[in-house]
């Protein structure tokens, strides 16, 4: 490879980690990739904007029933579309945000909150992540006692008696 290449690929990563560490290129990406899609229909929206703003925010945090990780705010989904609906049909009844999320929780069960709620028998969901980190930690460190205790003698290994011992150093040219 001539020296002219070499300098020229040289230039060319200098340039992409400088731009990559401006946050051009990771800070233009991430717009583009985190921009929502909303699939709200103006058909669906309310006329009051202040219920719309408290109709938005609550249906970003509700599960869409079909889509499975998607808000019912970014989905296209008929029931998406039904359950936009029902939030902005319980607000214009006068419900606040926290009566609207009970009673869909009610009619569907807690798997329509994106954000389970921390309560007893939501136990499992917040805790089991730190649980299996822990858990990872113990059996790294365990492995690790046992490997250092263990690195004198091989796996099944028996100790050298005194003729081989004496065979050994004879043969290294020790003795």
């Amino acid at each position: 490879m001539s020296s002219r290449n070499f300098e020229m690929r040289r230039f060319c990563l200098a340039f992409l980690i400088a731009f990559a560490l401006s946050g051009a290129g990771v800070g233009g990406f991430t717009l583009i990739a985190t921009t929502p899609a909303w699939a709200v229909q103006p058909d669906e929206m309310l006329k009051d904007p202040k219920l719309e703003a408290r109709a938005r925010e609550i249906s970003e945090g509700l599960r869409c029933m079909v889509c499975q990780n998607e808000s019912i705010d970014e989905s296209n989904a008929d029931l998406a579309r039904d359950l936009r609906l029902l939030v902005r049909e319980r607000l214009k009844a006068g419900d606040t945000d926290e009566e609207v999320r009970d009673y869909l929780v009610a009619r569907y069960g807690e798997f329509v909150l994106l954000k389970p709620r921390f309560e007893r028998k939501t136990f499992i969901l917040w805790f089991a992540p730190l649980g299996a980190l822990l858990l990872g930690a113990v059996i790294m460190f365990v492995s690790y006692r046992r490997r250092k205790h263990n690195t004198d003698d091989a796996p099944g290994a028996t100790p050298l008696d005194e003729a081989e011992k004496a065979e050994l150093k004879r043969i290294m040219g020790e003795g």
